[in-house]
This record gives structure tokens, sequence and C-alpha cells, in this order.
């Protein structure tokens, strides 16, 4: 599956223009020792949520979640992009309109609070539309995925359901994710949510 992610960045407010790699805190130049770096410290920032997480009123609660796991290592953690990025020749949300998106955004997590907790089926359809949405919304540099998952886990939780889209052993699951944020499919995230839900 290919990965080709674009930005629009001619001022080069994330990279370095020299070597290419992510501005971060840590001064690292080498993008292997910054994909290293970046990913023990979202791994520990992660475990915490996992202890302590975050609730999920509205989208804000995605900015926080992004400014937990990335505090250590970008200053633009929880901020929304300043660029436009695209995927494979698909355009993420234009920057412009992101004010819509998350009235959008926020009407299906109010939608979703509604939904009887015992419904499994209806709670999975409901995540995976917020999903596609958050996914497609893209609302940061780097690190949505991420963010993302443990948005969505988040909310299966205050249903009472427990939730793991990112296990690193379940190739089935990342697979399943990643055709369905990658091709806006909406019934395949619905099938791998309700699979995933305990």
């Amino acid at each position: 599956m290919r990965n080709d992610y674009q930005y629009m960045d001619p001022d080069y407010r994330y990279t370095d223009q020299q070597t290419g790699v992510l501005r971060n805190l840590a001064d690292i130049a080498d993008k292997d020792a910054l994909t290293f770096a970046e990913a023990a410290v979202v791994t520990k920032r992660s475990n915490e949520l996992k202890a302590k997480p975050i609730r999920i009123k509205d989208a804000d609660a995605l900015f926080a979640i992004h400014r937990h796991l990335f505090q250590d290592i970008y200053e633009w953690a929880g901020k929304r992009r300043t660029v436009e990025i695209n995927k494979d020749g698909k355009q993420f949300f234009p920057t412009t309109h992101f004010d819509n998106a998350i009235v959008y955004i926020n009407n299906l997590i109010a939608d979703y609070k509604r939904i009887d907790k015992g419904d499994k089926q209806k709670l999975a359809d409901a995540l995976a539309v917020i999903l596609d949405n958050v996914n497609y919304l893209h609302p940061f540099r780097e690190g949505n995925g991420r963010t993302q998952r443990e948005f969505i886990r988040s909310l299966a939780l205050e249903q009472g359901w427990k939730l793991i889209l990112n296990s690193p052993d379940d190739s089935e699951v990342y697979d399943g994710y990643m055709q369905g944020t990658i091709n806006s499919d909406v019934e395949i995230l619905s099938k791998l949510i309700y699979n995933q839900l305990l």
C-alpha cells in the first residue's frame, strides 16, 4: 500500500529547508533518528492516556490528545496545520474551511453520545463516520493517525467499550484501518470497529 504524502509548504514552516526533516524540540536533523525519538516519546505519552484518557466533549479533545502525545517533540503539538496535505493525489480538508468541519464533527460526536451504550452496531457505525471525517480533516502536520486512533478509542471507552485499532502485531486490523481510512470506506471501518469493540 502506498504512503505518499505531499505537503504544500513553500515557506518551510514545518521542515528544515536543507534536510527536509521536521523541525523538532530536540533539534534532531536525521529523519530516522527523529522517527525513533518520536516513537519513544509518543509511546510513553500514549501509555499515560491509556491510564488516564482525555474526556471527549467535542473536537477540542482531538487537539488536546495531539498536544499530549507530541508535546515532547514538536512545538506545534495540538495546533492546527497551516499547510495543505494530499496523499496519493487525494486532497485532505482545506485549512480555510477547518471551522466548518469542526462544527460538523462536533455534531457527529453529540449524535454518537445519544446512542444506547448496548447497541454495538450503531456505536460502530457512528464511530466509523467520526473516524472517516476526522481522517479527512487531517488537522495536524504529523501524527494524525495516532491521534485519531486514541480519539476513537476514548469515545468507545466513554460508552463502556474497549477498542484497539493500533495493535502492532495484528496486520489484519492495521490493513483494514489503512484501507478504510485511505479509501474513505465507512463500511470497512464500521466492520473493523464492530469486530474490535469488546
